[in-house]
């Protein structure tokens, strides 16, 4: 396919897909439901750490984070006592139970507490693939079960950190379509990787925007690197028209 075709496929599928509707049947959905800074991030980060599996699924048992948590993650976050993971017995989402979850939030206070909160964590680093894996080892230099890593992705070693890249979108890019937060700062738009999937990297693959095999993050610097030529300033826009190309069988 010419660029020019290839571009006038992107931006058709951007503009079909980019609308607030889309959040209704998305995990981004469940942070939609705050308006309070923090209560986003929060809310967003646990949703995007159980996104795996069918997507009603997702969307339940992340709703039901924030029912254990009184409808307030960030007030629940700084003041729970402990105590209050009573409510959690018998949490689970796939693999992530009410352990992992335990910890999750006690490492969530520490961080609110005094290191700045989510934004301040993610922020330290240059690049994507230095910010992601700071936050992960900060994330853990707290006592920890080794079960507990495997929920929040490291790329330095190769994972394509896909949830961790969905999270930091939902973050940084503009709400002017009402889908994406665009509460943090800190991180340009520019600096953004793609959220690879099974789906989004048959669709790359497919209009040869990807021509690795692998779903690793090598993949994921290369299919951001072709849709940056598409645009630079904020190419990973084009994860939603990935992603509705590929379930609306546009190709």
């Amino acid at each position: 396919m010419k660029k020019q075709d290839l571009q006038s496929l992107l931006e058709d599928a951007y503009e079909t897909y980019a609308k607030p509707g889309f959040i209704d049947l998305d995990p981004i959905g469940v942070a939609g439901r705050f308006s309070k800074k923090e209560d986003i991030e929060i809310a967003g980060f646990l949703a995007a750490t159980i996104a795996w599996g069918q997507r009603p699924t997702i969307i339940k048992n992340a709703n039901r984070m924030m029912e254990l948590m009184e409808e307030q993650p960030h007030d629940f976050v700084l003041n729970h006592s402990p105590k209050d993971f009573e409510r959690f017995e018998g949490f689970v989402h796939r693999t992530f139970n009410q352990i992992d979850l335990q910890y999750f939030i006690n490492r969530l206070q520490k961080m609110y507490q005094s290191e700045g909160g989510l934004e301040n964590v993610f922020s330290q680093g240059d690049s994507a693939l230095t910010r992601i894996s700071n936050f992960h080892n900060s994330f853990f230099n707290s006592e920890h079960l080794s079960r507990t890593r495997k929920h929040v992705s490291n790329p330095i070693k190769g994972s394509s950190a896909k949830r961790l890249n969905m999270y930091l979108r939902w973050m940084v890019r503009s709400n002017k379509e009402g889908i994406d937060f665009g509460i943090w700062n800190s991180i340009p738009t520019a600096d953004l990787m793609m959220p690879l999937d099974v789906h989004t990297g048959n669709v790359g693959r497919h209009l040869g925007l990807l021509k690795r095999k692998q779903n690793d993050w090598k993949a994921v610097e290369e299919l951001t690197n072709s849709l940056k030529a598409f645009d630079p300033v904020d190419p990973v826009r084009f994860d939603l028209a990935l992603f509705g190309i590929g379930v609306n069988k546009m190709i």
